[in-house]
């Protein structure tokens, strides 16, 4: 408990049930907190720990009437929410509190544009439109760090990077200057230079409006520099309160000091010039048009990668980053020849660059791709086994029903899991599960190159750090060739013998990722560093040029 008095939100004893099929669980068991105006609250846990129940119930947004709350209440300004009427949730909702989701993509209207959605918000709750909610939406996008925001305006969600797209979503939050912000992992998709500055922008709305925040996280590091307080949740329950520096300092339980430790460790394989060489590029150039007029004419161009050197061995793996837009995604998708590309390409010898989808096929079981979100990347309707045995089917059709079936349960057993879980579905297992099933898929085909594209960022740390022991072991045990693009630079100094910085589609520094950490010869280097590992210590004029 904060020892506020008159706190603005407090929870008492509150418990979620969900009903289905006639069977009753338990989510969330009999949890209490308060967060005083001006205070930032960290829900600290791991993926189904409970955290997003327990904000969602805040607000009411769980699946009712199949969501129940057995007990408790939400009292907010003494207001008790959970017995509130429709009409007096909607005045609170948007208005007074204000939710940050996770997962920008299924948050944002696809048919709408970025000026409709913010300017929706703020005529619905401010009675502001026209050129004044025009003025208002870039002054929000400037705030949270969108580039040339005018040329963003018109722009769809699925015209925006990940992070783009998350920068809306806290700018549609913020619009109304809500007295409690309930931020829902809202950083978690975002590089660290913008996850510096977004935290920078909160911490200045928070004390020039005393705004409150209920920070729900899974990455410590922020929780450690963002938070006043903090609330440990396991299973449903709150295992440990205190301030910041009394949990960090002295962690009283078990879990706490789990999660503490919980940080991705070990250090890449050694590099070694005598492995050969599976994938090389030279001056490789993705360019996409810029189209206007009537004629559609090509006046511009994108220049998402322009003129990149690499060389990648077996058994190393080539760390890319930096931040959204930089165009890390693009050059593995160009290296995967999934798209086209100017430059030479060269795949274990064979200059890939100019080759048509037929003739690229033979190759493809060779070079394999594991995406960031394994839930949109698992199809719900298949099996698990299914899922992996795609592939097969596709590149060994020689295999029999029975041969398909061991090289499944190879897969399963070589990324930890039980084979008789090739039976159920994607929406059955955890985030780190459902990323095993992604690596077990592209292993299943035995390849030599693996595109690994932020297969961490929406994991939990401790998630995150077996993930990358995963990774670490498979390549050692069959000699792969990874090319990691990440923002989490913790994650990319555990696996990367080499290290690409890349932005606006060019690199800025390239070299040993040992030397790289040890000392970055470029600014922008710096600051991403700056902010990976020491978030108050950002350089934020370098970023934001």
């Amino acid at each position: 408990m904060s020892g506020n008095p008159t706190p603005l939100l407090s929870v008492r004893n509150l418990s979620v049930a969900f009903h289905q099929g006639g069977e009753t669980s338990t989510a969330v068991d009999g949890i209490s907190f308060d967060i005083a105006k001006g205070e930032v609250l960290a829900l600290v846990g791991e993926s189904g720990s409970g955290k997003s129940v327990s904000a969602n119930s805040i607000l009411k947004l769980l699946p009712y009437p199949s969501a129940s709350h057995p007990s408790g209440e939400i009292l907010f300004k003494g207001k008790d929410l959970l017995k509130a009427s429709d009409s007096e949730l909607r005045a609170v909702r948007g208005n007074d509190i204000t939710m940050i989701f996770q997962e920008p993509m299924t948050s944002l209207n696809p048919l709408h544009s970025i000026e409709k959605q913010i300017g929706e918000i703020l005529g619905l709750h401010q009675g502001v439109v026209g050129p004044a909610a025009r003025s208002r939406t870039l002054d929000l996008l400037n705030q949270v760090g969108i580039r040339e925001p005018e040329k963003r305006l018109k722009a769809y969600p699925h015209e925006l990077s990940g992070g783009q797209r998350q920068r809306v979503m806290i700018a549609m939050a913020l619009a109304n200057r809500p007295e409690l912000l309930i931020a829902d992992e809202p950083t978690t998709a975002l590089d660290v230079t913008v996850q510096a500055q977004i935290l920078q922008l909160l911490r200045d709305l928070k004390g020039a409006h005393g705004m409150s925040m209920l920070f729900i996280t899974h990455d410590l590091g922020i929780v450690r520099k963002f938070a006043d307080r903090v609330c440990v949740m396991t299973k449903g329950r709150i295992v440990e309160t205190g301030t910041v520096e009394e949990v960090f300092a002295n962690p009283r339980h078990e879990y706490t000091r789990h999660l503490l430790a919980a940080e991705p460790r070990g250090e890449p394989p050694r590099g070694d010039i005598s492995k050969p060489v599976v994938m090389e590029g030279s001056d490789i150039k993705v360019w996409f048009p810029i189209k206007a007029g009537l004629m559609r004419k090509v006046v511009d161009h994108v220049k998402a990668v322009d003129g990149i050197d690499l060389r990648l061995r077996a058994g190393q793996t080539l760390g890319v980053v930096g931040e959204s837009g930089s165009g890390k995604t693009t050059l593995g998708l160009a290296l995967a020849r999934l798209i086209s590309s100017k430059g030479r390409i060269s795949f274990v010898g064979k200059d890939i660059a100019n080759y048509s989808f037929k003739e690229m096929r033979p190759l493809r079981n060779q070079l394999q791709v594991v995406f960031q979100d394994p839930y949109g990347s698992l199809s719900p309707r298949m099996s698990v086994g299914e899922i992996i045995a795609e592939g097969l089917k596709v590149h060994e059709q020689s295999l029999s029903a029975e041969e398909r079936d061991q090289r499944v349960c190879w897969a399963l057993e070589e990324v930890g899991l039980d084979p008789l879980t090739r039976w159920r579905f994607p929406h059955e297992f955890s985030g780190g599960q459902r990323q095993r099933i992604a690596i077990a898929r592209a292993m299943v085909l035995k390849p030599r190159f693996v595109m690994l594209d932020e297969p961490t960022s929406a994991l939990d740390m401790s998630v995150q750090a077996q993930v990358v022991d995963l990774l670490r072991d498979l390549q050692r045990r069959h000699d792969l060739a990874y090319l990691f693009i990440s923002h989490d630079l913790k994650v990319v100094k555990a696996l990367a013998n080499d290290l690409i910085v890349m932005r606006f589609g060019k690199v800025v520094e390239q070299g040993s990722s040992t030397e790289i950490f040890r000392a970055p010869k470029e600014d922008y280097t710096k600051a991403l560093l700056a902010a990976a590992f020491n978030i108050e210590a950002v350089p934020t004029a370098v970023v934001q040029q």
